[in-house]
């Protein structure tokens, strides 16, 4: 199958056939999901936590949609800084340079199973023809490149804070944001989350998430419980270090 995967065993199986474009205009695509999974080469894809999906400079070659759990983009630069550029959530859209670019290109980002994945990916060509023979398709990839492209925003925003714990903080109410489920303790964060992962996440150590973490949980700001993080009160938390 095109496309190159790193570092683990994925179980690959056929979806659904191929999208009939010739009555596109009759059977409008319900969701992206719909429309990614329906095209010629369509396949699904299981990548286990803390994988690589594709690393800077691959080619370019398929798209992929987040069916559940999450994956970490980053950025690698010459100096060897690795740093978060989004954490992708399930229905996330990615790996869409050669869409943009209109020809075969090589990978911006590193590309990493933050959690065990599972993505429903489709060839470029695939994806290419569908919006030139129904323009819904293309308004579909172009609302989830722009929910991407403010995942992105956020995140960039979530590292420009040099304190440690600020950063700390204003990634753990992303994360609430993006993932939390509510519940009558506050909001649990649906991701188990390790202290390394969350250091390698936001430019941290292990040891300075340790000791921040321990000080949250003793001010009764957070609560974790098997690598899940419950957030009391997003909002205390947030004005403790605005």
């Amino acid at each position: 199958m095109p496309g190159v995967m790193h570092g683990f065993s994925r179980t690959v199986s056929p979806l659904t056939g191929p999208v009939n474009l010739a009555n596109a205009s009759e059977q409008k695509p319900r969701t992206l999901m719909d429309v990614i999974r329906g095209l010629d080469g369509a396949s699904t894809e299981m990548v286990e936590r803390g994988k690589t999906i594709f690393f800077p400079g691959d080619p370019a070659e398929r798209v992929y949609l987040i069916r559940r759990g999450a994956v970490r983009l980053s950025r690698v630069y010459e100096s060897g800084e690795e740093i978060t550029v989004a954490l992708l959530r399930e229905n996330s859209l990615f790996g869409v340079l050669s869409l943009l670019t209109g020809h075969r290109s090589d990978r911006f980002y590193h590309s990493v199973a933050f959690t065990r994945v599972e993505m429903i990916t489709a060839p470029a060509g695939s994806v290419r023809q569908a919006i030139e023979a129904d323009s819904g398709v293309g308004l579909l990839l172009l609302q989830g490149l722009s929910s991407r492209i403010l995942q992105t925003e956020t995140m960039i925003e979530t590292l420009t804070h040099r304190d440690m714990s600020s950063r700390l903080v204003s990634f753990l109410l992303v994360l609430c944001r993006d993932f939390g489920v509510p519940s009558d303790r506050g909001i649990t964060i649906d991701l188990r989350l390790s202290h390394q992962a969350i250091a390698e996440a936001i430019g941290s150590t292990r040891v300075t998430i340790t000791r921040l973490l321990g000080d949250l949980r003793n001010s009764g700001l957070v609560e974790i419980d098997r690598k899940k993080i419950t957030v009391l009160d997003p909002i205390a938390l947030a004005k403790k270090f605005s």
